[in-house]
């Protein structure tokens, strides 16, 4: 899982990978990545952000107004500008690492560390 399936994952409403979110709005991956992180670090600026990210990545404002309302809205913008800035708090952290959303992210991080060395 990427990083930012990681991010978008703990995004309220949104689809679990840029994958699925790919498929949704009908556009391939990387131009998803690219379109996410856009509305990212254009939701904090001043202007529409839907027209700003359509400004830096020459995206269609339709597509990424899509991609919008699949991560659940402007509320779930400013989710994701928050967890993409790079002010991670613990909290932020132990989410991230929660995969299966159990509120405990310790069960998880022993299953990766079995996954590194080779025990299932």
């Amino acid at each position: 899982m990427s990083m930012l399936d990681s991010v978008l994952k703990q995004v309220s409403g949104s689809p679990d990978t840029v994958a699925s979110l790919a498929e949704q709005v009908g556009l391939d991956s990387s131009m998803v990545e690219k379109a996410v992180a856009a509305l990212g670090q254009s939701h904090p600026e001043s202007g529409d952000t839907v027209e700003l990210a359509a400004q830096k990545t020459g995206i269609d404002a339709g597509a990424l107004g899509g991609i919008v309302s699949q991560l659940g809205g402007e509320n779930a913008l400013g989710e994701l500008s928050g967890l993409m800035d790079g002010n991670f708090e613990m909290a932020d952290v132990a989410k991230l690492l929660d995969r299966d959303g159990d509120g405990n992210p310790l069960n998880d991080v022993m299953g990766m560390a079995k996954g590194l060395f080779g025990k299932k």
